[in-house]
C-alpha cells in the first residue's frame, strides 16, 4: 500500500479496492461490512431513532481523542439523547490527496476502539478523495440507527417547572483541550478531551428513571446553548447556580486566559438531564456508578418565572442572564 492517499483511491477502481482490503476492512471489518455491498441489510423492529453528523475537528489528534473517536461518540450520543440504543453506524470519509496512510490507519483504529466500547458496528460507508489543498487531511461523517428503549419518552415538551437540571460531570474539557493544542498552552494530563460514548450510562439512567423528561449533550455552544434551547422549547425558566457549575480549575484558568465562559465551551462526553425533583437522588446514584457520570451533580432547576430564559445565580446572590451564543466560540471544535 502507498504511503499517501492518491486521487485514484477514491475513483472506484482497483486502487479503491486496495484501500478497502488493506486499510479499511482490517480496521473495521465485520460480517455485514465485509460484504462490501451498496448498503447494509439490517434487522430492526419497533421505534427507531436515526441521526447523522459530520466532523472536521482541527487538530485531528489531541489528548483524549481524535476525529475518529469523535465521529463514533458524537453519533452514538446523539442517539442516546433520544432514548435510543445505538446499533449500527455508517462511516463516510473525505480524504485529501497526500494524506498520510499511517494517519488514516490511526484514525480508523480510534473509530474501531470507540465502536467496540459503545458496542456498535460500522456496517456501511463511502470514501471520496479531493485534490491537494481542497481538504484538510480527513473529514468524517457518521450516521447511526438505534432502537428507542421501551417505556421512554424523551422530549423538551415533557419539561415542567420545578424539575431539576443535572449535568453528568465537568464542563469544558474538550474545548479547553483543543484550544490548548491550537495555542500551544501546556495543560496537565488531567485536562483531556472528554470524548466518550454515553449510551451505556443513558441506558442505566432510563432503566432506573424511565420518566426522565429530556436529555441533551452540550456539544457546540456548550451548556449555555442547550439550556437556552430547552427553556425556549419547554416554555419554562431555568435557573442554575454558579457554585454548582462543575469546571476543573485548569479549565477555568484557560478560560480566564483566553476570555471564555465555561458554560459556552463544547463538550463531547457530557449530558444534561432534566428530571422530576423526586427522582433526582435516585438518578444521581445511578449516574455516579458509571465512569462517565461519576461527577454528576445538580446544576439548577426549572421555574415558572422568566419563561424562555436561563439565569445564573452568582456567588453574590444576584442573577445574570445566560444568553444563547451568537456563534461558535471555537471553530472546528468537532
Amino acid at each position: 500500500m502507498e504511503n499517501e492517499i492518491q486521487l485514484s483511491h477514491g475513483a472506484g477502481g482497483s486502487m479503491s479496492a486496495k484501500l478497502m482490503e488493506e486499510i479499511v476492512l482490517p480496521a473495521l471489518g465485520n460480517p455485514i461490512l465485509n460484504g462490501l455491498h451498496d448498503g447494509a441489510q439490517l434487522s430492526m423492529s419497533g421505534r427507531i431513532a436515526f441521526t447523522t453528523d459530520s466532523y472536521v475537528v482541527q487538530p485531528m489528534f489531541f489528548p483524549g481523542g481524535s476525529i475518529g473517536r469523535l465521529a463514533v461518540c458524537g453519533t452514538v450520543n446523539d442517539l442516546a439523547m433520544t432514548g435510543a440504543e445505538a446499533k449500527y453506524l455508517s462511516l463516510g470519509m473525505i480524504l485529501e490527496e497526500g494524506f498520510s496512510v499511517e494517519s488514516l490507519k490511526r484514525v480508523l483504529a480510534d473509530v474501531r476502539k470507540a465502536a467496540d466500547e459503545a458496542g456498535i458496528s460500522i456496517v456501511t460507508g463511502d470514501t471520496k478523495v479531493v485534490g491537494r489543498g481542497a481538504g484538510d487531511g480527513v473529514y468524517l461523517n457518521t450516521a447511526g440507527v438505534g432502537n428507542i428503549i421501551e417505556g421512554t419518552d424523551i422530549s423538551p415538551l415533557n419539561v415542567k417547572p420545578g424539575m431539576d437540571v443535572i449535568v453528568s460531570g465537568y464542563l469544558g474539557d474538550h474545548a479547553a483541550t483543543i484550544m490548548g493544542q491550537r495555542h500551544g498552552i501546556s495543560l496537565p494530563e488531567t485536562v483531556q478531551s472528554d470524548a466518550a460514548p454515553l449510551n451505556h450510562l443513558v441506558k442505566a439512567m432510563l432503566e432506573a428513571v424511565p420518566n426522565i423528561a429530556v436529555l441533551r449533550d452540550p456539544t457546540r455552544g456548550g451548556a449555555a446553548a442547550v439550556l437556552n434551547e430547552l427553556a425556549n422549547q419547554a416554555k419554562v425558566g431555568i435557573l442554575i447556580d454558579e457554585d454548582a457549575v462543575p469546571v476543573r480549575e485548569e479549565v477555568r484558568g484557560v478560560c480566564e486566559l483566553l476570555g471564555f465562559d465555561p458554560l459556552y465551551l463544547a463538550n463531547e462526553g457530557k449530558l444534561i438531564a432534566i428530571v422530576p425533583h423526586e427522582d433526582t437522588e435516585k438518578l444521581l446514584d445511578v449516574m455516579r456508578k458509571d465512569k462517565y457520570g461519576k461527577n454528576a451533580c445538580v446544576l439548577g432547576h426549572t421555574t415558572e418565572e422568566a419563561r424562555g430564559q436561563v439565569g445564573l445565580r452568582t456567588e453574590f446572590g444576584g442573577i445574570r442572564i445566560v444568553e444563547m451564543p451568537m456563534g461558535g466560540l471555537v471553530p472546528r471544535i468537532c
